[in-house]
C-alpha cells in the first residue's frame, strides 16, 4: 500500500477531482509513482510505442493496450488539473493514443497465415492493405479524452487471399475489421480502450462493414448525402493509401466553385441536433447546447464546405487552424475568431474535466453542488456561480455570432413564404405595380420578365434553382426600383440571373445575403462595364459579402504572399494554378473598381494598384512557368520582363493590354532558346482562355525590330540595337518603359541602359522634325475628333508627345528627366528648369489628368463624351496646343 503522507500533492489534487482516477490508483497503486516521476512531461507517441512489445497473443495485445491508457490518462489528468498542460498536449496526446492502438492492433491482426494468405488486388495484383479512416475529433487530432472513436473501413481493391484456402478480400477485411473492434472498443477487466463507433460508414449499421474504393466512390457519387460531407471534412486515414483515399473523397467534400447551398444543409442539420438537445432536455450540454463546441465547429465547416474547393488552406481539419485561416483570409473579423477561439479554449476545457470525473462519454454540466465545486475549482473559479457567468458570456458570444451567420434571409420573399404569388403579380398583364415602383418602360420590364420565365433556360434548370430563382427576383426588382436607372439595371441584372441560373450556389448565396443584392444592384446601375465583367465572372459574388474588403487598400506584398501560398498548394496542376491566377486578379479588380466606384480612388492612386497588380502577376508567372519548365539548367531564370506604354508609365487601366520586351542574361549556350521558349509559355499562361477566363492581352510589336524580331533579347543585344538601331520612336517608347518583374538584377541593368539612352546627345532639330512626323502620322489613322480626349488637339497624345520630346532633348543636361514618374509630375519638372513656362505646364497637367478622367469615366460607365463634357478645357486645350506649336513651329 503506498504510503498517503507521501503522495505528492498534484496526485491529491487530481484526485480530489476525478473518481476515475482515484479508483484507477486504487486498482493499480504503482501508477501512482509512475506518474509522479514522469509528472513533468507530457506523455509523447515515443513513449506510447516503448511501452507497447509485440505481443504473443490477442488477449496480451489487449492487455497492453489497456495499460497504455491507464497509464496515458493518469499522467494526462494530473497534469491538465494541475495546470500543467493545456488544450492542445491534452487533445494531440489522446490522439496519439488511438492511433497508436489502432496501428499497434493493426499490425497484429494482419499478419499472414499459411492457410488464408494476403489480400491480392485484382487489378494490380498487389498486395492490399486496410485503410483505417478515422473521423470527427479523431481525424483531426482533436480527441476527447472519454470519447468514441469514430471510424471507417476501407480496401483499395477487390480480389481474393493468396493463401491455401482463399477468401475474398472483402471478407479478409471484414475479419480484420471485426478483431480491431473487439480489441479496442470491447470492455474487459482491465477497462475499454476506446469505444469505437462505425455509423459513419456508407449506409451507417446496415451497410457492410469494411468497403472497397470502388463501392466507395459509388456510393458518394449516387447515395452521399450533405450531412456526409460535413462529416468527411474531418476524415483522414490513419493507415494504408491516404492519398488514394483523398483523391476519391475530397471532390465529394469540396465543390470546385463556391457553394453557398451549404448554408442550408448545415442549418437544416444543426436544426436536427437542436431539436435532438431540446426533446432529452440536454441545454446544460457544452457541446450539443446553445453556444457549444459544435456550433463553433459548425461555424468553421460551413466557410470549409462553401470555400474549401477554391481555398486549399480550408481543407485543413482541426477547428483551431480553421479559424485562424478565416481570420488571415478577411473572411471573419479578428476579434470574433479571438471570441470563439477563447470559447472553444474553455468549452473543450470544460468538457474534459467533466468527463474526468468518472471517464464518462458526457458534455454535461454536473448537477450534485460536490461536483459542481469540483469542476469550478479545476478551471480557476472560486465557486460555481462564477464559472457558470463566464461559461455563459462565451456561449452567449457563440451563439450570437453562429446565429448571425446561419441566420435565414431576411425578407420573407427569400424564406419561400407565398413565393409564387410575389412572382405572378409582376408576371401577370397589369404593369400598374411596375409603373408604381418607377420603372420608366413597365410594359418591357414585364416582358422580359415573362420571357425569363418561358425560356428554355428556365424550364430546364433543376427545381431547386427555379425555386431558388423565383424567390430571388421580387426583391431583385424592388431593389432596382431604388436606383437612378431602375430599368437598365433591372435588364442587366437579369442578364446575371439567365447566366448563373444553373448555378445553384450562386442563387444560394443571393438567397442566404439578402445585403448582397443591394450592393448587386448599385454596381450593375453605376457601370455596364462592372455589369459585364460580373456576369462574366460570377464566382466575384462573393465578393459582395464583405463590404471591408470592398473598401480595403490592397497590401501587395500580403496578397502575393496568400497567392503564392495557393498556387503551392495545386502542387503540378497547371490548368488549376493557372485558374487560381485568373480568379486572384478577377478578385483584386473588382475590389478596386468598388471602390472606384464609390469616388475611393483618385485615378491615378487606381493606375498604380492596376500596373502593381500587374507587376505581381508577371512575377508569380515567371516563377510557376519556370518551376514547370523541363530540363531547366537553373533554379531560377536569368530573365526580366519590361513593361512599355501604360504599364510602363503606370496609367493602366480595368482593360488595358500590356505592352511587354523580354530580356534575359544567362552564359548558357543555348539561353536564346531556352528563353524564347520560356517567353512563350508565359505568354500562354497570360493570354490563354480558362474556365476562369483570361488575364491580360499581350502587345509584343515593342521588341527589337517589332514583330520580324526575336521573342527574347539578351540585356547586351538590347543594348546594341538602343544606342545604333532604334528608330526615334522607339525611344519616345523608352521613356515610359520600366522594370516589371523576374531578375531584380536585369531590371537594374535595363534601367541603366535606358538612362543612358534617353540621355544621349540629339540634334534638336531632326528630334523636333521626327517627332512631328510620328504625330501626323497617326493623326492620317486617327483624325482629330473634338469629343476623342485620346487624339484631339491638345490632347492626351499631344501632352504625351510633348513629354517625350522634352526627355529626349534635354536629358542629356538634365538626368532629372529620366525619372519614370508619370507626365504630369514630369511636365512640373520640365517647367522647373525651363523648358516650358509653369504656365503651360499647369494648363497641360489640368488637361492630360481631367482627359484621362473623361476616357475612364466613358469606359467604365459607357457615358458617350460630349462637346459639352469637354468644353471647359478649351483654355487648357488651347494652351497645350500653343505649347506645341512653340516647340515644333
Amino acid at each position: 500500500m503506498t504510503d498517503t503522507t507521501s503522495i505528492h500533492p498534484a496526485i491529491v489534487a487530481a484526485r480530489q477531482h476525478s473518481r476515475y482516477l482515484t479508483n484507477l490508483f486504487v486498482r493499480h497503486p504503482q501508477l501512482i509513482e509512475i506518474t509522479t516521476l514522469h509528472l513533468d512531461q507530457p506523455f509523447s507517441r515515443q513513449a506510447m510505442l516503448d511501452q507497447l512489445p509485440a505481443p504473443q497473443t490477442e488477449e496480451q495485445l489487449s492487455q497492453q493496450l489497456r495499460s497504455l491508457r491507464q497509464a496515458v490518462m493518469a499522467r494526462l489528468i494530473t497534469r491538465e488539473i494541475n495546470h500543467l498542460s493545456d488544450l492542445n498536449e491534452v487533445v494531440i496526446t489522446t490522439s496519439d493514443l488511438a492511433e497508436v492502438a489502432l496501428s499497434h492492433a493493426l499490425q497484429f491482426v494482419s499478419q499472414a497465415t499459411e492457410r488464408i494468405g494476403l489480400p491480392i488486388g485484382e487489378d494490380s495484383g498487389t498486395v492490399q492493405e486496410l485503410i483505417i479512416v478515422g473521423m470527427g475529433k479523431l481525424g483531426g487530432r482533436e480527441l476527447n479524452v472519454s470519447s468514441d472513436i469514430d471510424l471507417i473501413f476501407v480496401y483499395p481493391e477487390d480480389g481474393q487471399t493468396n493463401g491455401t484456402k482463399p477468401i475474398s478480400n472483402h471478407e479478409y477485411f471484414a475479419q480484420i475489421g471485426k478483431k480491431l473492434i473487439r480489441i479496442i472498443g470491447d470492455t474487459t477487466a482491465d477497462g475499454f480502450v476506446f469505444r469505437v463507433d462505425m455509423r459513419l460508414r456508407p449506409f451507417g449499421d446496415s451497410g457492410p462493414l469494411v468497403t472497397s474504393f470502388a463501392a466507395l466512390e459509388n456510393y458518394l457519387l449516387t447515395q452521399g448525402r450533405e450531412w456526409e460531407r460535413y462529416a468527411w471534412i474531418k476524415g483522414r486515414a490513419l493507415s494504408g493509401d491516404a492519398a488514394g483515399l483523398m483523391s476519391l473523397v475530397t471532390p465529394f467534400i469540396y465543390r470546385k466553385y463556391l457553394d453557398y447551398g451549404a448554408y442550408h444543409s448545415m442549418r437544416e442539420l444543426h436544426s436536427q441536433i437542436r431539436r435532438e438537445v431540446a426533446r432529452k432536455d440536454r441545454f446544460e450540454n457544452v457541446k450539443l447546447g446553445p453556444g457549444g463546441i459544435r456550433e463553433i465547429e459548425f461555424i468553421g465547416q460551413v466557410f470549409q464546405l462553401i470555400r474549401g474547393g477554391r481555398t486549399k488552406a480550408l481543407q485543413q481539419r482541426p477547428t483551431q487552424v480553421i479559424l485562424n485561416e478565416l481570420e488571415q483570409q478577411g473572411t471573419l473579423p479578428a476579434d470574433i475568431v479571438n471570441q470563439l477561439q477563447a470559447a472553444y479554449v474553455f468549452l473543450r476545457n470544460v468538457e474534459h474535466r467533466i468527463m474526468y470525473l468518472d471517464d464518462a462519454q458526457t458534455q454535461m454540466l454536473p448537477t450534485p453542488s460536490d461536483d459542481q465545486a469540483r469542476l469550478a475549482l479545476s478551471m480557476g473559479f472560486d465557486n460555481w456561480a462564477q464559472f457558470k457567468a463566464t461559461l455563459d458570456m462565451h456561449r452567449a458570444q457563440v451563439t450570437a455570432q453562429f446565429e448571425q451567420i446561419f441566420a435565414l434571409p431576411e425578407h420573407s420573399a427569400l424564406n419561400g413564404s407565398n413565393t409564387e404569388t410575389h412572382i405572378d403579380q409582376y408576371l401577370d398583364e397589369d404593369t400598374s405595380q411596375l409603373s408604381a415602383l418607377g420603372f420608366a418602360k413597365p410594359l418591357e420590364i414585364q416582358r422580359r420578365l415573362n420571357a425569363l420565365h418561358d425560356s428554355s433556360k428556365y424550364r430546364q434548370m433543376p427545381d431547386r434553382c427555379r425555386q431558388r430563382l423565383d424567390a430571388i427576383l421580387p426583391s431583385l426588382i424592388t431593389i432596382s426600383a431604388q436606383v437612378s436607372n431602375p430599368d437598365i439595371t433591372l435588364t442587366r441584372l437579369l442578364d446575371l440571373l439567365e447566366a448563373i441560373g444553373r448555378r445553384e450556389s450562386y442563387l444560394a448565396l443571393l438567397a442566404e445575403h439578402p445585403q448582397a443584392l443591394k450592393r448587386l444592384a448599385s454596381l450593375y446601375s453605376a457601370s455596364p462595364w462592372v455589369s459585364e465583367y460580373l456576369t462574366r465572372h460570377p464566382i466575384l459574388l462573393d465578393e459582395l459579402l464583405d463590404s471591408r474588403l470592398l473598401h480595403q487598400a490592397p497590401d501587395w506584398g500580403k496578397l502575393g504572399e496568400q497567392l503564392r501560398q495557393d498556387i503551392g498548394q495545386l502542387k503540378d496542376d497547371t490548368e488549376a494554378k493557372m485558374d487560381c491566377l485568373r480568379h486572384f486578379q478577377h478578385t483584386q479588380i473588382f475590389r478596386l473598381v468598388s471602390q472606384d466606384l464609390a469616388d475611393l480612388l483618385p485615378l491615378e492612386t487606381l493606375s498604380d494598384h492596376l500596373s502593381d497588380l500587374a507587376d505581381l502577376i508577371l512575377s508569380v508567372a515567371i516563377e510557376e512557368v519556370w518551376r514547370e519548365m523541363p530540363n531547366t539548367h537553373r533554379d531560377t531564370p536569368q530573365f526580366a520582363i519590361i513593361g512599355y506604354g501604360k504599364l510602363g508609365g503606370k496609367e493602366l487601366g480595368y482593360a488595358s493590354d500590356l505592352d511587354l520586351v523580354f530580356l534575359y542574361e544567362d552564359e548558357h549556350p543555348n539561353a536564346g532558346e531556352i528563353y524564347a521558349r520560356f517567353a512563350k509559355r508565359v505568354v500562354n499562361w497570360l493570354t490563354s482562355m480558362t474556365s476562369a477566363g483570361q488575364l491580360y492581352d499581350i502587345d509584343l510589336r515593342l521588341r527589337p525590330n517589332g514583330t520580324s524580331g526575336l521573342l527574347v533579347s539578351s540585356i547586351d543585344a538590347f543594348e546594341q540595337y538602343q544606342r545604333n538601331s532604334a528608330w526615334v520612336w522607339e525611344h519616345q517608347a523608352l521613356t515610359r518603359a520600366r522594370y516589371c518583374a523576374g531578375d531584380v538584377a536585369i531590371g537594374q541593368k535595363f534601367t541603366l541602359i535606358r538612362n543612358a539612352v534617353i540621355c544621349l546627345e540629339r540634334d534638336i532639330d531632326s528630334l523636333k522634325a521626327e517627332v512631328k512626323k510620328m504625330r501626323e502620322k497617326i493623326l492620317e489613322t486617327h483624325p482629330a475628333s473634338a469629343v476623342d480626349v485620346k487624339h484631339l488637339r491638345g490632347g492626351i497624345v499631344d501632352v504625351e508627345f510633348i513629354m517625350q520630346f522634352l526627355i529626349l532633348a534635354y536629358s542629356a543636361t538634365i538626368p532629372a528627366l529620366t525619372a519614370n514618374l508619370g507626365n504630369i509630375a514630369l511636365l512640373d519638372t520640365a517647367a522647373q528648369h525651363g523648358l516650358i513656362s509653369s504656365h503651360a505646364a499647369e494648363h497641360a497637367r489640368i488637361a492630360y489628368r481631367a482627359l484621362r478622367r473623361l476616357q475612364h469615366i466613358n469606359r467604365l460607365n459607357g457615358t458617350p463624351l460630349t462637346a459639352a463634357m469637354i468644353a471647359p478645357l478649351e483654355p487648357d486645350l488651347q494652351s497645350v496646343q500653343a505649347t506645341w506649336h512653340n516647340l515644333f513651329a
